[in-house]
């Protein structure tokens, strides 16, 4: 089975999705699922998640919708305010929905501080309590705060995405593979092989640009805590789906056929209890 941890829908919205700017023009139009379904048939893809692009629970309520209606979208990571005073009432709301698997903000759009602030930390340690995990949307920056959120946080599943968005046409840094080690140390946290294609200079690679950063994730999680994740529609700006999953399965084809299984979707059923 054939799993994709990380793709978004949206109606397209000019006032509310003002980070699709002009340069973004591709994406500046609606993606739902009637989109994705043929892409993924036709990259041998089983099912996928669907992951919070806009903070609102308008937009939480609009994932469920689409996930209940076509049965291909396994599970959403939606969004909840975490410093609300009635957010445990929102999460057992939203937990008593079988399809809502996980929650995320987009904390690369905040503070550097901003996973260390009591309020934050409060509503992310009601989380568990729901079975629910964290996406941690985060710039290399603010892996810091987030090494030491996990730290708190022992019971939280937490899953980083797109490695922490490193440079990918720039040598790796000392830094972030050091940051990465130490992530990666706590056993509750897995990370997607993701959005690393828009991470790229002028949007533009050589396939094997991908390979320093995939061999330290894979030397700091091993084969049973990362997940393939396509980032579908934003990947469009630097590449189609089929290049994206065809970047990873080539990758994977240098492991074994165990880890490739794990890695492409069993990862995705377990750590988000699909």
């Amino acid at each position: 089975m054939i799993i994709d941890s990380h793709q978004h829908f949206w109606n397209y919205n000019p006032v509310r999705d003002a980070w699709i700017d002009e340069s973004m023009e591709v994406i500046r139009k609606n993606f739902l699922p009637k989109d994705l379904k043929p892409i993924l048939q036709e990259n041998g893809v089983d099912g996928c998640i669907a992951v919070q692009a806009d903070q609102s629970e308008t937009e939480t309520e609009f994932l469920l919708s689409c996930a209940k209606e076509n049965p291909f979208i396994r599970g959403v990571v939606g969004w909840v305010d975490l410093i609300a005073k009635n957010l445990e009432d929102r999460l057992k709301h939203y937990a008593a929905n079988p399809l809502f698997k996980g929650v995320r903000h987009i904390v690369q759009a905040e503070e550097n501080d901003y996973l260390l602030r009591e309020d934050v930390q409060r509503g992310i340690g009601k989380l568990s309590k729901f079975n629910l995990t964290f996406d941690l949307l985060v710039f290399p920056q603010q892996l810091n705060a987030a090494i030491a959120l996990v730290k708190k946080f022992p019971e939280q599943t937490f899953i980083l995405d797109h490695l922490a968005k490193p440079n990918i046409s720039e040598p790796i840094t000392e830094t972030w593979k050091a940051n990465i080690t130490t992530l990666s140390k706590f056993e509750n946290v897995s990370c997607k092989l993701s959005g690393m294609v828009t991470e790229t200079k002028d949007l533009a690679f050589a396939d094997e640009d991908f390979a320093p950063f995939m061999d330290h994730v894979f030397s700091s999680f091993g084969a049973n805590r990362i997940l393939f994740g396509s980032d579908w529609p934003v990947c469009l700006l630097a590449a189609d789906y089929t290049k994206v999953k065809g970047l990873i399965s080539d990758y994977l084809d240098n492991h074994s056929s165990k880890t490739k299984a794990q890695v492409l979707g069993i990862n995705a059923v377990k750590i988000y209890n699909l």
